[in-house]
């Protein structure tokens, strides 16, 4: 990937790749519903504003919490209109006015919070969320990286686990779960995941010494003694999790759970950290951490790809990449 630093400063900069102003296609929705409801359109090209940057989409990512926003079973964009994407990796095509250190041209990835989401061509994104993409990862790999990996990475610093100690990771197989097994790993636990039989030799892989099927096998008469527990599912899993965890035990869950209120438990919601963002790829770089995508889709395919998220048969992550036609209306 082309990779270019120098300083950026006053009136907004452009590139040489700078969009016509009048439109990009975008994915957006209309109502709450299905995957049906996520339909291509164009919308103007966005303008970046103080210490913005407009991305050219080299790719994005689906999680699970896109399905969700989509459905309306959580609504923190608001109704729709909106488009929906927190992933992005892209090159920056414009800078705003105050961007220092990112020109056009740049390589970039991070998280992003907004109803003009990152499923489109052309992405807003506020400079100092973004952090440069590093040699030797492409797209595809960067945007599966920032809220799996930041999800995943800030779970495993909150539950702070010692070597030798045991964490017990749910769903270990998925997006956030395959980076926590890691993580957790690297800081020298016993890990113990659970996932269906068909994923337990990739979550071995990723350094988990033992995995529970759930589809056959009740965790909670399997272990008992766990010193931490990830949990990435939520739900009714927090009650049964606490009956598995010491007394002096860590719970940490990313989702709604019911273990709420126990003295125990911490929630974490990933947030965008740069530095924290410029640490995991350089790890990816250099082979220390891997990046699973179970499959890369194209925009054309985004109705599919909130089918498959919701068929909770994903290993790793989804990743959507630009329109096969740019020029389709």
């Amino acid at each position: 990937m082309t990779r270019h630093t120098g300083p950026s400063a006053g009136p907004p900069t452009r590139g040489p790749e700078q969009p016509a102003r009048e439109a990009t296609r975008i994915v957006s929705q209309q109502r709450f519903g299905g995957p049906e409801v996520l339909e291509a359109g164009r919308a103007p090209v966005p303008v970046p504003g103080q210490g913005e940057v407009l991305l050219r989409l080299g790719a994005t990512a689906v999680n699970p919490v896109d399905c969700k926003l989509r459905a309306g079973r959580v609504r923190f964009l608001g109704d729709p209109p909106f488009t929906l994407g927190f992933d992005i990796s892209g090159t920056i095509v414009e800078a705003g006015a105050g961007v220092t250190g990112m020109n056009p041209g740049v390589d970039v990835f991070g998280m992003i919070h907004s109803r003009t989401g990152t499923y489109s061509e052309f992405v807003i994104a506020r400079a100092d969320a973004l952090a440069p993409c590093p040699p030797g990862v492409d797209h595809v790999m960067a945007a599966a990286l920032p809220t799996a990996a930041l999800t995943a990475r800030q779970a495993v610093d909150a539950a702070d686990p010692k070597p030798g100690e045991t964490v017990l990771v749910h769903a270990a197989a998925g997006g956030v779960g395959h980076f926590a097994v890691q993580f957790a790993e690297h800081r020298g636990a016993h890990v113990v995941g659970t996932a269906r039989l068909s994923n337990h030799r990739f979550v071995r892989e990723l350094g988990a010494t033992e995995v529970i099927d759930y589809t056959t096998t009740d965790f909670t008469a399997a272990l008992d003694g766990v010193d931490v527990v990830l949990d990435l599912v939520g739900g009714a899993y927090g009650q049964r999790s606490l009956r598995v965890l010491r007394d002096n035990g860590r719970y940490i869950t990313v989702q709604g759970s019911d273990a709420e209120g126990d003295a125990r438990f911490r929630r974490v919601t990933g947030r965008p950290s740069p530095a924290l963002l410029t640490e995991i790829g350089a790890a990816v770089a250099a082979g220390r951490v891997g990046v699973h995508v179970d499959r890369a889709l194209t925009l054309d395919e985004v109705q599919d790809s909130h089918r498959l998220s919701e068929s909770g048969r994903v290993r790793g992550k989804l990743v959507l990449t630009p329109w096969r036609d740019r020029q389709a209306p």
